[in-house]
């Protein structure tokens, strides 16, 4: 299972060729504790998410969560929650490196694990009209960080990527995958 609402993960998550449900998510509380680690906020989210599923899980299901960061100059950007803060969020990032952190949990009714993947993302220095054309034509609230790497923004505004490109997007699938197996073969 799948507890997501992002169209990106469903996609991401069904290249891999393994049968899956996704389980709608409501709003969730994306509160962490102050003083968390920037590297430890996805994991702990991801987490918190799962429980909102505890004991809906039996012996056979494999829930999957995750949430996604993104770190720039000491900064935690999630989603914007409007417009506004979606330009000041690619404002910031124009001309930056920053990091795309996600976090995923995988859980049992018995047991869960969770791990983290890391990504760097090098922007190039964005005029302030091409940050409006993608606010004004992208849906950059629905995204940490305010951009989705496989939109306009990506193509014009990224110079380079040192990580996993799927991380990006919001599923380290690769990573996931090898965490899947490993998994599986633990719960039996």
């Amino acid at each position: 299972m799948l507890a997501s609402g992002s169209p990106r993960r469903k996609d991401l998550l069904g290249g891999l060729n393994i049968p899956f449900e996704v389980w709608p998510t409501e709003h969730q509380d994306e509160s962490f504790p102050s003083g968390l680690d920037t590297e430890i906020i996805p994991q702990y989210l991801a987490k918190k998410k799962s429980l909102a599923f505890t004991g809906k899980l039996d012996n056979s299901t494999i829930l999957i969560t995750s949430d996604t960061i993104v770190a720039c100059n000491g900064m935690v950007l999630g989603k914007p929650a409007d417009m506004v803060e979606a330009s000041n969020m690619l404002k910031l990032l124009s001309g930056n490196m920053h990091t795309v952190v996600t976090g995923v949990c995988i859980s049992s009714s018995s047991r869960s694990a969770t791990f983290q993947s890391s990504t760097n993302v090098y922007f190039r220095n964005l005029s302030a009209e091409e940050i409006d054309y993608y606010v004004q034509h992208y849906n950059p609230l629905d995204k940490a960080g305010a951009y989705g790497v496989q939109e306009w923004i990506g193509f014009v505004g990224v110079e380079r990527i040192e990580g996993s490109y799927f991380n990006v997007m919001g599923l380290p699938v690769q990573r996931l995958y090898i965490e899947l197996v490993s998994f599986l073969q633990n719960n039996s």
